[in-house]
């Protein structure tokens, strides 16, 4: 069982940056692919950013050149530093974390989410 603790969230001007923490606890963080989806009101849930457990990373194309996804494997966190942020990125952000060996049905875990509003 892994337990995913988000932070960062707030409210930010246009044009602002955050940066957003996920802390992991519970299991081997190493061995998970982990991934940033965020859901605004009436929306569908989307993935904004995943690192995988060798680093590399996808971005969603709204985020391409602002957002930057990256991992501390030694302090089981993996960070969201979004810049230019714009009104279309409000949302609540949530942790993801899959990992890359199981037994039995794959689980997939979610944090608790933090909420972005970026408003002037």
């Amino acid at each position: 069982q892994v337990q995913l603790v988000e932070s960062g969230g707030g409210l930010v001007q246009p044009g602002g940056s955050l940066r957003l923490s996920c802390a992991a606890s519970g299991d081997i963080f190493s061995i998970y692919n982990m991934g940033w989806y965020r859901q605004a009101p009436e929306k569908q849930r989307e993935l904004v950013a995943a690192i995988g457990v060798g680093g590399k990373t996808n971005y969603a194309d709204s985020t391409k050149g602002r957002f930057t996804i990256s991992r501390d494997n030694a302090k089981n966190t993996v960070y969201l530093q979004m810049n230019n942020l714009v009104p279309e990125d409000t949302a609540v952000y949530v942790c993801n974390a899959e990992p890359t060996i199981w037994v039995g049905a794959r689980p997939v875990y979610w944090g608790q989410g933090t909420q972005v509003t970026v408003s002037s």
